[in-house]
């Protein structure tokens, strides 16, 4: 409420039920308020994802994109979308593989979803600045003006690299329990 009431109005979430839970009411109240979902987003969880979320960071298959098209049909709200790349290669990660991004991105254009950037997570322990300038490259070359990377541990370096969106709410916040 502190920061609110200072005048911040984008924040995220990872999970939509607690968002639900956590939001719904602050929402209503805030109507300026822009929440962020950038967990994983589960098909079975869409409908209930676009009553609160104003921008989901974690577009990562076909399937998904499909449901979120015909979801947002049925309500107000057609959300902005960013494509998550699974940069790095990583079979444990989410994630459009780079190669296919292109003809991914024409079809969620296809599915009328509105999708203004890409963001990743890049592999622990390396360095990340390799995959924020190929990040960099691939929203130039889909001609995407939002990019959302950069968390509490690497922001610095993503800004370095034109991020719009950083993900920093653990040196906020403090870590979760």
């Amino acid at each position: 409420m502190p920061l609110i009431e200072s005048g911040h109005i984008h924040f995220g979430e990872n999970k939509v039920q607690e968002a639900l839970e956590k939001w719904s009411e602050t929402k209503e109240k805030n109507k300026n308020l822009k929440l962020h979902l950038v967990g994983k987003l589960q098909t079975n969880k869409v409908k209930f994802a676009l009553k609160i979320f104003d921008f989901i960071h974690s577009l990562d298959n076909l399937k998904l994109a499909k449901k979120i098209s015909e979801e947002q049909k049925k309500c107000s709200n057609k959300p902005k979308i960013f494509i998550q790349v699974n940069i790095g290669n990583e079979t444990q990660k989410s994630g459009v593989n780079k190669d296919n991004l292109k003809d991914f991105c024409k079809q969620c254009r296809n599915l009328d979803l509105y999708v203004i950037g890409t963001m990743c997570l890049p592999p622990l322990n390396l360095d990340p600045r390799v995959y924020f300038s190929e990040m960099k490259k691939i929203n130039l070359d889909l001609n995407l003006n939002e990019l959302s990377m950069g968390m509490s541990s690497d922001y610095m370096e993503a800004v370095e690299y034109n991020s719009t969106y950083l993900r920093i709410g653990s040196n906020i916040f403090g870590k979760r329990i």
